[in-house]
Order: C-alpha cells, then structure tokens, then sequence
C-alpha cells in the first residue's frame, strides 16, 4: 500500500480487476504498515466476488510483477556482458575441443596434419597447401574457424562494453578479467556486496571446498591469477599481491555500482602498493646475494 492508498484500501484500491499491468505495478511498489485481512476487504470494495478469486487475482498480479523483475534484471548491462563473457569462454573452448579432434581425423588422411584453430583456418580454405580431401574434415575446420571467430568478436564486445558498465573494474583488471569477476559473482551488485576475501579466491572455489574439508591447503587466489600485478609477482608474495589486488577490485566494484565516479586513483595506490610487496622479493634476493659474496 502506498502513501496515497486509503488504509483500509490495499494494494487492490482503484483497481480494475483486469488489469495485470496496474496490478503488477501496485504489488511491486505498494506497502502495509501493518497486516489486515485483505482478501475480505478486496471483496468489500469490489475487487473480488470471494476469497478464492482475491488470491487468483494475487497470484496473477505477483507472477507479473515478478516477471518484469526478472525481465528487467536480465535487460540491464551488467547481465548482458555476464552472458557475453560466459559465451564468449564457451566457444573458446568448444573451438579448443574440436580443434584436438580435427587434428586426430585429419592424421588419419593427411601425413603433415597439424593442431590447434591455425590449423583449421589453413584447411578450411585459407591455406591452398592445406588441401585436405575429405568433405566432413573440411567441415568440422570450418565449424572450429567459425568459433573462433565468434570468441573473436564477442572478446572485441566485451572489451568495448566493460568499461561503461564497470569502468573502474575495467581499469584496474582489464576488461576480460573484469567481465569474469563479474560473471563469477553473477552481477555487479552481488559483486560490489562481496568482501575482498570471497573476490580473491572467486573462481577457485573447488580449491577452496577441499581445503574446507580438509584435503588441502588454503587457495592464495583465484581467477584474479591472471592479473599481471598477481602473476609477475614471486610466489612468495604472491599471497599478498593477491590480497591488494582484490582489495581494490572490491572498492572499484562498489564505485562502479553506487556511484560510477571514475577513480584513477585506485590504479596509482594499487600500483604503489604491488610494488613494495615486489621489493621484498629483490631486497631478499639482494642480501642473499651481498652474502654469498662475502
């Protein structure tokens, strides 16, 4: 009910009883200080000839309401590049997989066959060198080329479309990276909600259940290995480098949600910070060093 509603009106009040789009609207946005017993009233006003038809006429207007939830919540950006990115991975792969078995069936037939999406580029027609004649191998090179291309350009998709939906995410992880965090997460906002411990180790969460159950260690990171500040850092202090990193991935990804005010600052203090956890590495190397030769 909403302030304008009557107190004894409900979310039913001014209703007419067909229509499912004010319904829906009322249920969404309405609501009661307090309970009351709506289906009697709804009937009182006449809304509904009985109790039954009320919650008839209830369910119709939640399923509605909700179905546009759900409808709107998929439209929005942040979920459009989660499909993207997860499609994007899936053709990556398949084009992978199918490429490993281009290669074995075209070892059968051709002495010089080689592997891998370049090798289906050169046999699909690309390379005359590469003349291999068996129509379905042609086809199967044809069907790999394809999914490549299309991880191609849903990469190029992903790349241009990040940084409006997350630009401070995108500026610190990169696009790709950034997309798959968000992916992960299952949207921005649960993202931008999650603390910096759970964005970690987001992606290894196999690792992570064994080692709740006691087969192994705790995992140092997850998906966020690929980040160049992770990667290029020793594995000494790789735990650490992973901790800063999702640190301020968390706070840009709460940026990007509440407020999308670009922060470079956040890129300079990260990158601050990475490189006094990489001096310690060189500084311990250094005195190892300086003592052997002594």
């Amino acid at each position: 009910m909403t302030e304008e509603t009557p107190a004894d009106g409900g979310w039913f009040a001014d209703l007419e009883a067909g229509d499912r789009e004010s319904a829906a609207v009322a249920i969404a946005d309405g609501s009661a200080a307090e309970p009351a017993d709506w289906p009697n009233l709804a009937v009182g006003a006449g809304f509904a000839s009985d109790e039954a038809e009320y919650y008839d006429r209830l369910k119709e207007a939640t399923t509605a309401a909700t179905r546009e939830a759900v409808e709107r919540a998929e439209r929005a950006d942040d979920r459009q590049l989660v499909h993207a990115v997860r499609t994007m991975d899936d053709c990556t792969r398949t084009a992978n997989e199918l490429a490993e078995r281009l290669a074995e069936w075209a070892g059968t037939i051709d002495p010089d066959a080689g592997s891998g999406v370049d090798y289906a580029r050169a046999i699909a027609g690309e390379d005359a060198e590469r003349d291999v004649d068996h129509e379905r191998v042609r086809s199967l090179a044809e069907r790999v080329v394809s999914l490549a291309d299309e991880a191609e350009a849903l990469r190029e998709y992903v790349e241009r479309e990040t940084p409006t939906v997350a630009p401070n995410l995108a500026a610190l992880a990169g696009p790709v990276l950034a997309a798959r965090l968000i992916s992960l997460a299952g949207g921005l906002e649960p993202l931008a909600k999650k603390p910096s411990g759970t964005v970690q180790v987001l992606g290894a969460e196999d690792a992570l259940f064994a080692h709740l159950r006691g087969h192994a260690s705790s995992p140092k990171h997850g998906i966020i290995y690929t980040h160049d500040a992770v990667r290029g850092t020793h594995p000494d202090e790789r735990g650490s480098a992973a901790r800063a990193v999702a640190g301020k991935l968390s706070i840009a990804a709460r940026v990007d949600h509440y407020s999308g005010e670009r922060k470079p600052e956040l890129e300079a203090e990260l990158e601050e910070r990475i490189e006094t956890i990489q001096s310690r590495t060189a500084d311990d190397e250094s005195g190892e060093s300086g003592g052997d030769d002594e």
